[in-house]
């Protein structure tokens, strides 16, 4: 299909934000911005954050992976045991995590290590979050955008960094006035475009092989794409480490993050916000199956078209397709141009509501946290609004200043290792607050109280990290 065709649907796409955007964002002040007044519907929340959890990254490399060698033999459903994982961590944030900054009244739910231990804990706590979703944010961007560029752009003859600004400067056109007031919609509407994109290649897949789910799976079985639990207790993947590393990944990623929390927060009360997370994390595990049998057809697709394993690649007309390359290199070149066109609307409609809520999520927590906006009396609501428009501009400089060294680096394998070592500041962060909620203790207002509490779930992050490479690589996104 023609890159301009495929371009001009992303154009449109992005035209729709807009429209929703200035909609939602009438009337919007810091408040609308930083917590949507506290007015928002539990049930959009729930399901835009579907989109937000799964990153453009997740919707290439899920399914990728299912096909993978891994050992002796395929990564398979072996995702599904992390799955498991998160549904205990949601419990964890919706009936612990929850009451506790619907009590505190929370903008930013690192000012509950204001109120437990003082202004250090709080700024370091804030710094943490600041620099994890900079680098995570920005490098799931940049892989993203490495798929446009590649199939759609690279052909039109428009420049990387042109292609990044770009981007970038749509996703703060439609996040510059309302914040998460309009976040909130348009998460939604992103995320039906990216559950259309996933549901309609499944069918066509059966459809073009003749296949009913039950014998979909049958085939998949026979060829070993399936298996979901590992029993070898010195694996990586052995399956109570995966359950174990998703839920600790859940809690600290997810209930310990501005930009996933300030959604939560946003809905009108307690009790609707605990319905939101449990009805998000029953959908989630159902969304990553989706994409788990996705990615097994895809397989299947990519097999009865010619491709062949050979070691541990996969060869189709030369070229090695395992892994991320599978799912654009079919839905462009081997299937209609209708399906061409609903998976480059589903990879931007992955790949918006993560950038757009990091870019949020981290104005709002530079302004509250770091410069204090809120508690500036001597300020103008117009004058903290032009100090919060500022932050937000200059935190898309930096993501495309990031999204340019990534580029220059260019090396897939440093990114997987920035972002593992991004996710090593949710481990101070998960000591802070498991300290104040935990102990009774109260410590000086210095770093007394970093110290200990990071040092004592260290040893917590280094085993998650080695039990979850798949997590990381696979998703980080999802959380970063």
């Amino acid at each position: 299909m023609s890159p301009l065709i495929l371009f001009s649907f992303v154009i449109g796409y992005f035209l729709i934000l807009l429209i929703v955007a200035y909609r939602t964002s009438k009337n919007s002040n810091n408040d609308s911005f930083f917590i949507g007044n506290r007015n928002s519907n539990w049930m959009l929340v729930a399901f835009g954050m579907i989109g937000t959890s799964l990153s453009g990254v997740t919707f290439v490399s899920v399914p990728g992976a299912v096909g993978d060698v891994a050992g002796g033999g395929f990564k398979g459903f072996a995702y599904m045991q992390v799955a498991i994982g998160y549904l205990i961590g949601y419990t964890v944030i919706a009936y612990v995590l929850l009451p506790i900054y619907y009590r505190l009244q929370l903008t930013s739910i690192y000012d509950y290590l204001q109120h437990r231990f003082g202004r250090v804990a709080y700024k370091t706590g804030a710094l943490f979050f600041i620099i994890s979703r900079t680098v995570g944010a920005t490098a799931r961007l940049y892989l993203v955008i490495n798929v446009l560029q590649f199939f759609i752009l690279d052909r039109m003859g428009v420049p990387f960094v042109v292609t990044a600004a770009v981007i970038l400067l749509m996703i703060l056109l439609y996040t510059f006035e309302g914040g998460v007031k309009t976040i909130v919609y348009t998460d939604t509407l992103q995320t039906t475009f990216m559950l259309l994109g996933l549901v309609v290649c499944i069918f066509y897949i059966l459809r073009h092989m003749d296949l009913s789910f039950g014998s979909a799976m049958q085939t998949l079985d026979e060829k070993s794409f399936t298996g979901i639990f590992n029993f070898d207790v010195n694996s990586k993947g052995f399956f109570l480490k995966q359950i174990v590393g998703g839920m600790f990944i859940t809690i600290a990623m997810t209930g310990l993050d501005q930009e996933m929390m300030q959604k939560n927060i946003s809905v009108k009360n307690l009790k609707d916000s605990q319905k939101n997370m449990v009805t998000f994390s029953l959908v989630l595990v159902l969304v990553n199956f989706l994409f788990l049998l996705l990615g097994g057809l895809l397989y299947l697709f990519v097999l009865h078209n010619g491709a062949d394993y050979q070691g541990h690649q996969m060869m189709l007309q030369g070229h090695n397709v395992i892994g991320d390359d599978l799912f654009p290199t079919l839905a462009l070149h081997y299937m209609p141009k209708a399906v061409s066109i609903l998976f480059i609307i589903g990879l931007i409609s992955a790949l918006f509501p993560s950038a757009d809520g990091a870019l949020t999520a981290l104005t709002s927590s530079f302004c509250i946290d770091i410069l204090g906006l809120r508690d500036k009396a001597e300020l103008s609501e117009q004058q903290k609004k032009r100090t919060r428009m500022t932050v937000h501009v200059s935190f898309a400089v930096i993501f495309l200043l990031c999204i340019l060294i990534f580029k220059w680096i260019n090396n897939k394998s440093i990114i997987g290792v920035i972002l593992e070592l991004a996710a090593y500041t949710y481990g101070p962060l998960l000591g802070l607050f498991a300290f104040g909620i935990f102990t009774r203790r109260h410590l000086p207002n210095s770093g007394a109280i970093t110290a200990p509490a990071t040092v004592a779930f260290l040893p917590w992050v280094v085993s998650l990290s080695s039990a979850a490479d798949l997590i990381f690589s696979l998703c980080i996104s999802a959380r970063l």
